[in-house]
């Protein structure tokens, strides 16, 4: 996928989840969403901050984070969910269009950010919202070149071959594991609860046995 199809896609998908949110009720906006510790609102203002990130930001936030990475992230999620839900939704309307992305990440991010996180805020409401199959393929090759982010998933899938029913897309040697590239590229992003009733062969009873066991 080349960029500018990858940008398509980006700016497509953030439309719809601006549709979606401009649907949800207030109570929908506070429910927690499959990211965990994170609301709806949470999640949305996420997703649309990677536009309005800039390198003063990015310093900013960091510093209060104290450096670290993850609680960087988790900050910046908490703070701007906490605004009135019409600034959230009117920051995608506003941005519609733009290809700015935080300094050092790629453009594939912002697409695995929206392709993932809008299935974090419609799989718990109940809402349907089906990822195109390319752009999740992209997306899972992007995920799969982040392994500081996704190290428990790698361990989880080590054994197992990852096979998409709908595109051409394959990772990993072993039982195999088959479904839709949207439900493969929610695997191996650590949503498994929302994966695997998507997932069929030997290699998801696998999987499914492993997640069954606690980690000693």
């Amino acid at each position: 996928m080349d960029t500018g199809e990858v940008w398509r896609n980006i700016h497509a998908e953030r439309s719809a989840l601006a549709d979606l949110l401009e649907s949800l009720t207030p109570a929908e906006w506070d429910r927690p969403s499959l990211c965990g510790g994170w609301r709806v609102r949470d999640v949305a203002a996420h997703v649309i901050s990677s536009p309005q990130t800039d390198a003063v930001t990015m310093v900013k936030a960091a510093l209060r984070a104290g450096g670290r990475f993850h609680r960087l992230t988790d900050q910046e999620a908490r703070r701007l969910g906490a605004r009135p839900t019409a600034e959230i939704v009117a920051d995608f309307r506003r941005l519609d269009g733009s290809r700015r992305h935080p300094v050092g990440t790629s453009v594939l991010d912002p697409l695995l950010d929206v392709l993932v996180h809008t299935q974090d805020i419609a799989v718990p409401l109940g809402r349907r919202h089906a990822m195109p199959p390319e752009a999740a393929r992209a997306a899972a090759d992007r995920a799969w070149g982040l392994p500081s982010l996704f190290f428990p998933v790698r361990r989880l899938v080590k054994d197992v071959r990852l096979t998409a029913t709908d595109v051409a897309w394959t990772h990993g040697a072993g039982p195999t594991v088959e479904g839709p590239m949207e439900a493969l590229l929610l695997l191996t992003t650590g949503r498994h609860a929302a994966a695997l009733p998507h997932l069929t062969g030997d290699g998801a009873s696998h999987l499914a046995d492993r997640l069954a066991t606690p980690t000693p």
